[in-house]
């Protein structure tokens, strides 16, 4: 049988949609320079930045999320990312252009993120071309956080449509993991942050792109 006609797409935020590496870096490092620890670069945080806290603690820290200081931690890295989220954070080149030609085809779309609403909602509202969005979706709007599939399935249902008909796109294997349990088509984008060891070709995903413009090809094929 064929696959049913695709209606709507949804992307993940962080490396998919936006660049948010510089912020979430900058956060984790001015815990490393109030200790009066040195400095680390922004590549040295930029491959784990779709890891939120866990990531950006792992490298300015090395401590895990079974540390019992991880939840302190967690917080004020939280509180130094919410201080400066809007300041440099940009759409990646093209991510305009696909959200106009997305509308143009009379795709639906939305963003299914871990970010937490505290995040999400206003770093969200500061970027125009989300305005758009038929649904938006944080890593606490349901008692689940992706990999668990029941973020896309709250954006299928805010969008009124059946998960089949949607593909969802995200640079981590836990969104691919999530969009196949949720009965969606995948595409893992290759251009965000992945994590320093990640392989998506071992992801299982329908497809995969090296800019968020190659989706429109995708889309075409599929």
């Amino acid at each position: 049988m064929a696959a049913p006609a695709l209606q709507a797409v949804l992307f993940d935020l962080d490396g998919t949609l936006v660049d948010s590496a510089p912020e979430l870096g900058a956060a984790a490092d001015k815990m490393r320079t109030d200790r009066g620890l040195s400095s680390l670069p922004l590549e040295r945080y930029r491959p784990m930045a779709g890891a939120g806290a866990r990531g950006m603690l792992g490298i300015a820290f090395d401590i895990t999320p079974q540390s019992p200081d991880f939840p302190a931690l967690r917080e004020e890295f939280f509180v130094n990312y919410e201080a400066r989220m809007l300041l440099n954070t940009h759409v990646f080149d093209g991510v305009s252009e696909l959200i106009d030609a997305l509308a143009q085809r009379g795709l639906a779309w939305g963003i299914v993120t871990n970010k937490s609403k505290r995040f999400t909602d206003p770093l969200t509202r500061s970027i125009p071309v989300f305005a758009s969005a038929g649904a938006v979706v944080s890593g606490d709007t349901t008692p689940h956080a992706k990999p668990h599939p029941e973020p896309l399935f709250e954006a299928a249902r805010r969008l009124g449509l059946d998960p089949t008909r949607c593909v969802y796109v995200g640079d981590d294997e836990r969104d691919i993991v999530a969009g196949r349990a949720a009965g969606m088509r995948t595409v893992a984008a290759t251009y965000g942050y992945m994590g320093a060891q990640a392989d998506a070709a071992l992801w299982n995903a329908d497809g995969a792109i090296d800019s968020p413009m190659a989706l429109l090809q995708w889309l075409n094929r599929a």
